[in-house]
């Protein structure tokens, strides 16, 4: 059974950092992304960074690029995401998933939809607030 865990999440000022960690278990798959989403009050919930299980290539949803970097410790089976430079806009529930089917497309397109996503962890909260 694929269990994924969330930290890290927490109230930061504007400009602040954080570092998400996902923490992944019951894996029987070979090739899969891992992904970040997030979804604010009132909002549809988007993609924010991806990361590949073969080579580990790394993808970013273009409001998080340069600021957000994804990545991973196999010994550990988890997964980062290093928010820098935070902006309120930032603020939302932080979900990490697994998309066992979006690898090819991932490559082809950069971004994967939420829909694509099989396994889900509960969400941790990030608030970016003075």
């Amino acid at each position: 059974q694929v269990q994924l865990v969330e930290s890290g999440g927490g109230l930061v000022q504007p400009g602040g950092s954080l570092r998400l960690s996902c923490a992944a278990s019951g894996f029987k798959f070979n090739y899969y992304v891992i992904g970040w989403f997030r979804q604010a009050p009132g909002k549809e919930r988007e993609g924010v960074s991806w990361i590949c299980s073969d080579d580990g290539s790394t993808y970013y949803e273009d409001s998080v690029k340069g600021r957000f970097t994804i990545s991973r410790d196999n010994a550990k089976s988890t997964v980062y995401l290093q928010m820098n430079n935070l902006k309120p806009e930032d603020t939302a529930v932080y979900y990490c998933a697994v998309s066992v089917l979006g690898l090819v497309k991932l490559r082809r397109v950069g971004v994967l939809s939420p829909g694509e996503c099989s396994y889900w962890g509960q969400g941790t909260q990030v608030t970016v607030s003075s």
